[in-house]
């Protein structure tokens, strides 16, 4: 039996055990929450949300891409956020990597150059910046001015807030 043969099993259990919520599509808190992918980030539990109250947007590294922003302008234009939040973290696989080395890489085994940027980082804080620009900077986004910026210590647990001037100063 697989993982996913596993899951499938798990997913059954809870379908007969639980009742149906009364929410919609739109979350409660009327909050967009973008993050990495990494499994050590437990989303809900880390900020205390309950199923329906944010969007969870993620990918690896946390990095607001252009498929980030298109999440972002359906979430907020047709599903009624209002808020942002993004979550980068210590100890991300992202700083582990080049971009030019993962492309070769790719290169190498594929035969296939990749179209998608890669954005791999250094410096964590300073991508929460770009992060925070880059949303505070996307036109199709109605609600710019809620932007928040963390990064997440995997070892605390805590969130420490990244800041960058206002968005007119961006």
């Amino acid at each position: 039996m697989t993982i996913i043969d596993q899951l499938v099993a798990n997913n059954r259990l809870h379908a007969d055990a639980a009742t149906a919520p009364d929410a919609g599509p739109s979350p409660t808190r009327r909050l967009a929450i973008v993050t990495c992918m990494d499994a050590r980030i437990d989303v809900f539990a880390v900020l205390g949300l309950g199923q329906g109250e944010a969007h969870i947007l993620r990918n690896a590294g946390g990095v607001v891409t252009d498929d980030v922003i298109r999440s972002l302008a359906i979430s907020q234009r047709k599903l009624g956020t209002r808020e942002v939040m993004l979550i980068h973290h210590t100890d991300c696989g992202m700083q582990r990597l080049t971009d030019d080395g993962f492309r070769a890489e790719l290169l190498e085994d594929t035969g296939i150059a990749p179209t998608f940027a890669i954005e791999s980082f250094t410096d964590v804080e300073a991508d929460v910046r770009q992060s925070l620009l880059r949303v505070r900077r996307a036109a199709f986004l109605p609600h710019r001015d809620i932007v928040r910026g963390f990064v997440f210590d995997v070892d605390t647990r805590q969130l420490r807030e990244i800041s960058v001037g206002r968005p007119e100063e961006g």
